[in-house]
């Protein structure tokens, strides 16, 4: 049986709409213990925000979090896949795009989150993950 993402992905995905200040948005993240939010604006996913978007467009730029919306900070493109899709794909997909975590939208609504985590904790080491591994090896650090 081949896995499909929607066996290793989280389905409660923590969400803040666009308007969250970062400031309230951090204290999400860490009462969760988690690493990125979503952004979602009635159902529609507009963004993520991780915690590198935290250190680079606020803290290194010596930005207020209280006077700043998580808007102003999340990548707007976002990078999907589909709960269908096989691991393998969504992995090659996320390290062909140098990404860590991947939205998995279905009927374009969000509806779980694969990270590079989930993957490694749920995956045996089978010969395509091994060839993904090999992959990135050859790459820069994500």
């Amino acid at each position: 049986m081949t896995l499909k993402t929607k066996d290793v992905m989280v389905k409660d995905v923590i969400k803040v709409g666009s308007f969250t200040l970062v400031n309230d948005a951090v204290k999400v993240m860490n009462k969760n213990n988690i690493g990125c939010l979503l952004i979602v604006d009635d159902g529609e996913t507009r963004g993520i925000v991780t915690q590198r978007d935290l250190l680079n467009k606020v803290l290194e730029k010596a930005k207020d979090p209280r006077k700043l919306k998580v808007s102003d900070i999340m990548t707007k493109n976002l990078i999907v896949g589909s709960p269908h899709m096989e691991v393998h794909e969504a992995a090659n997909l996320m390290f062909k795009k140098k990404i860590k975590r991947l939205p998995i939208v279905e009927g374009g609504k969000l509806v779980g989150l694969v990270t590079l985590t989930n993957i490694a904790h749920t995956v045996g080491v089978d010969k395509k993950m091994i060839e993904i591994v090999e992959k990135l090896s050859n790459m820069r650090a994500i």
